[in-house]
């Protein structure tokens, strides 16, 4: 899955899929909650949700909630009121409900505020309705509902589903939301639509992360989203006391943060002036000579314009706040930043800093220091000896790419990943493999223009020339170079690979995550992966999907079934000159199997009937667990007790999950089981870019209870007949390395064929730079010298059909 945001909004405050996410993981694989879809509305909506009132380091004493009105006229309230509710909710939580009056004017506001805090210096603007409700600075529900009584829906599919509610906004990690969660809140950052009131039913596109701008509906207090202000000038521009890295200091956490700072001097070195996040960069031209304190910081202007220009001398006064993307409790790292600032323009056209020229030698080889369990911000920093640390000392400063390698393929947020270690686990087609969790490959740097550049780039391509801008950090990647000069792209000639054709006397297996394919996707989509299953694996005898929707793709109606799915399918890979395939499957129930919200994704295998055939057994369905059962005088015979079939899908392993799909097929007389599988996500990881050294896997116990239940069920399986030859594949979401791998293989049953090939191909997805791989085929013991390929067609490439490379395996 590849949501589209835009560029300005996607590196710094918003993402869709708002979870956080670790080295190696992308959207693709997140089990995501249902969530709540509305209307879009044309006239009233949430505008801005605030939680920090009186929180450390907050301006203002309250929360608060703004209104917003679209529309031409205004909007009566009489009866309404606006309802919270706490981002994990169980099932005894409930929803507190601030009562409303009077109307929000045409294309005005309206201000609620909420309850107070012990800090804080600046009062509310005068609200126009006060309550209670102390809302979370980092994650909560904010709802508008058209009625005084509160609301009994707990989760995100029941409120979609509650006609009451006008509009809805989840922020930070809340499990109800509209899509996705807005990002970007916490004690000095409210999450805030922009001037239009954009509203497309999807939080983390349409509000981000931005300064509080509180006004009500007289136009008191904020200012108008979007518009510039003219920048107020100091009387005195002396320049104050403290230089940047004074306020930086020498860990990752500022010594000043929470306080008001007076003059700081710098030149601006780079503009944001698009987006809700809006701002500029600068940099002290006298820099003390400790390593460890960076020169330059964020001067945030949230939704106004700054009023300053690329070399612009100047000094500025506001409050000094760590800025965590994600929220801090994502396990993201965090920035200081200068927020609600005044500034005063010296002088112009001034000459910027020498940038920082990063090499082959500049990073350490080291990524982070360990401090197993423990938060690593207020350490010191050792830029000589960790990767991080050398990054969190540049934060904000002037860096210089020279040319490089690209080991990330450019995406559709306008991100591209180089790596300025070119010798540094080289693959054989330009990437950079991942081999294990202490060794994340510290040369992978991610590229996002600030200027607007677009480049177009696969792995293996190289990015000429420099490439010069400001170091900035993202909870999706980590560092990030913004850049405002980027090289040019030079191709590395990366083609399709195109796996071995079987012989005749060869059984073929795949393994292809389509990533969420339904009726409803371009026919361009369909047509992209048929030709991946005819040309480039040679039509397979067998292959086992994931991600397969239902029929009407992620419309959330009770729909489970997916034979038009399947059916569209077949046709395009028969266009393609492909054979006639046949399926099975077996429909999940609605909602129980994760992936994107009314989806309903499952395991299917398609077989050549002409080739291979598919042994069918009744009594399979979404909650029966297959069994292994024997047969004749002496138990020799062995076969399944429904196929297809389902692993134990009753069990918890399985909570929100993907069954595995079991079938027993027939190739000239040998019997064959195959195993389909989509583990759960990496979602909820700490990632590894964050605080947290090493990160923790959360999700990877989950993994570990699947791993044992299909490990049991092979083991049963093989112990009632040592020839039996059984394939287990699919999208594991786990590594080779992994201890879900470890517990899928124990005892010898499977042999995992990722490690038979060598060390540097060993990668079947690209995830923030780093070749790596979720997806595996293992066999029993019984298929001797098995042929096996991974086919690199989607993940090294900009232009996919999928963001995963299908696998193939040739059997005797």
């Amino acid at each position: 899955m590849s949501p589209s945001i835009p560029p300005s909004l996607r590196g710094r405050r918003a993402r869709i899929v708002a979870v956080t996410l670790p080295i190696g993981l992308a959207g693709s694989l997140i089990a995501l909650p249902f969530t709540a879809q509305a209307t879009p509305s044309a006239d009233a909506v949430i505008a801005e949700v605030y939680g920090g009132g009186g929180n450390s380091g907050a301006t203002y004493t309250n929360d608060f909630i703004e209104l917003g009105n679209a529309g031409t006229g205004a909007f009566d309230l009489s009866g309404w009121s606006v309802q919270y509710l706490s981002g994990s909710p169980t099932a005894t939580t409930k929803w507190s409900v601030t009562p409303l009056s009077g109307s929000v004017p045409a294309g005005g506001s309206y201000l609620i505020e909420e309850a107070k805090g012990s800090g804080g210096d600046t009062p509310l603007p005068t609200p126009d309705a006060t309550g209670t409700l102390a809302l979370s600075a980092s994650s909560g529900t904010v709802a508008l509902v058209h009625s005084t009584t509160a609301l009994t829906c707990l989760t995100a599919d029941d409120c979609a589903a509650d006609e009451k509610i006008k509009d809805l906004v989840g922020f930070g990690t809340a499990a109800v939301r509209e899509t996705s969660p807005a990002t970007g809140a916490d004690n000095t950052h409210s999450v805030t639509r922009d001037a239009a009131l954009k509203d497309t039913d999807n939080n983390s596109v349409d509000l981000s992360g931005a300064t509080p701008t509180p006004r009500n509906s007289a136009g008191a207090g904020g200012g108008t989203p979007g518009e510039p202000s003219p920048t107020p000038t100091p009387t005195d521009t002396t320049p104050g006391p403290l230089r940047i890295h004074d306020i930086q200091g020498s860990s990752r956490l500022s010594p000043y943060v929470g306080q008001s700072v007076t003059n700081v001097p710098g030149v601006v070195t780079a503009v944001r002036s698009t987006g809700t996040s809006r701002g500029f960069w600068i940099q002290d031209t006298k820099p003390d000579k400790n390593a460890a304190t960076s020169e330059a910081v964020f001067v945030f202007t949230g939704s106004t314009t700054p009023q300053v220009k690329v070399g612009d001398s100047v000094v500025v006064s506001a409050k000094v706040v760590q800025y965590y993307p994600g929220g801090q409790s994502s396990g993201a790292q965090s920035i200081t930043e200068l927020s609600g600032p005044t500034t005063a323009v010296l002088s112009s056209g001034n000459a910027l800093p020498a940038a920082e020229v990063v090499n082959a030698g500049t990073l350490p080889e080291t990524y982070a220091p360990k401090v197993k369990g423990l938060n690593i911000e207020p350490l010191a920093l050792k830029p000589d000896k960790f990767t991080l640390d050398w990054f969190a000392s540049r934060e904000g400063m002037l860096l210089q790419i020279g040319e490089s390698r690209v080991v990330g393929a450019s995406n559709s947020y306008g991100e591209t990943w180089v790596t300025t270690k070119p010798k540094q686990n080289p693959t054989p087609r330009g990437g950079t493999v991942y081999t294990g969790y202490d060794d994340p490959n510290s040369g992978r740097m991610k590229l996002v223009s600030l200027t607007g550049d677009v480049i177009t780039a696969n792995v293996g391509d190289t990015l000429t020339g420099t490439s010069t801008g400001v170091l900035d950090y993202s909870n999706y990647g980590g560092y990030t170079l913004q850049t405002t000069t980027l090289g040019k792209v030079k191709s590395g000639g990366l083609t399709p690979q195109v796996a071995k054709k079987g012989a005749d006397d060869e059984l073929s297996v795949a393994t292809y995550n389509v990533e969420n394919l339904a009726p409803t996707n371009a026919q361009a989509k369909f047509d992209r992966l048929a030709d991946g299953i005819v040309t480039n694996l040679a039509s397979p005898d067998v292959v086992s999907l994931e991600e397969i929707q239902d029929n009407n793709g992620s419309k959330d109606d009770g729909t489970v079934a997916a034979d038009q799915t399947l059916a569209k399918f077949i046709a395009a890979i028969k266009a393609k000159g492909g054979p006639s395939y046949e399926y099975r499957s077996i429909d999940p129930q609605d909602k129980a199997d994760g992936g994107e919200p009314g989806g309903n994704i499952r395991n299917v295998f398609l077989f050549n009937p002409r080739r291979v055939s598919f042994i069918d057994r009744p009594g399979g369905d979404a909650t029966t667990a297959v069994k292994v059962v024997t047969s004749g005088a002496k138990n020799q015979y062995v076969s399944l007790s429904a196929s297809p079939g389902r692993i134990n899908p009753t069990s918890d392993a399985w909570k929100s999950s993907r069954k595995p799909l079991v079938g027993e097929f027939d190739f000239r007389g040998q019997r064959i089981f195959v195993v389909g599988n989509h583990f759960n996500s990496k979602g909820g990881d700490q990632p590894g870019h964050g605080v947290y050294q090493p990160p923790a896997l959360n999700s990877e116990t989950q993994r570990l209870a699947q791993a044992k239940e299909v490990n049991d069920f092979v083991s049963d399986l093989v112990s009632k007949d040592k020839k039996a030859k059984v394939v287990v594949l699919g999208d594991l979401n786990d590594y080779q390395f992994s201890k879900p791998l470890a517990k899928l293989t124990k005892g010898g049953v499977l042999t995992d064929l990722i490690n038979t090939l060598p060390v540097n191909q060993r990668y079947s997805y690209v995830y923030d730079g780093n070749s790596q791989t979720l997806d595996h085929i293992l066999v029993s013991p019984a298929i001797k010298k098995p042929g096996y390929e991974i086919v690199h067609i989607n993940a090294e490439f900009a232009d996919q059909a999928s963001d995963h490379d299908p696998q193939v395996v040739r059997i005797k």
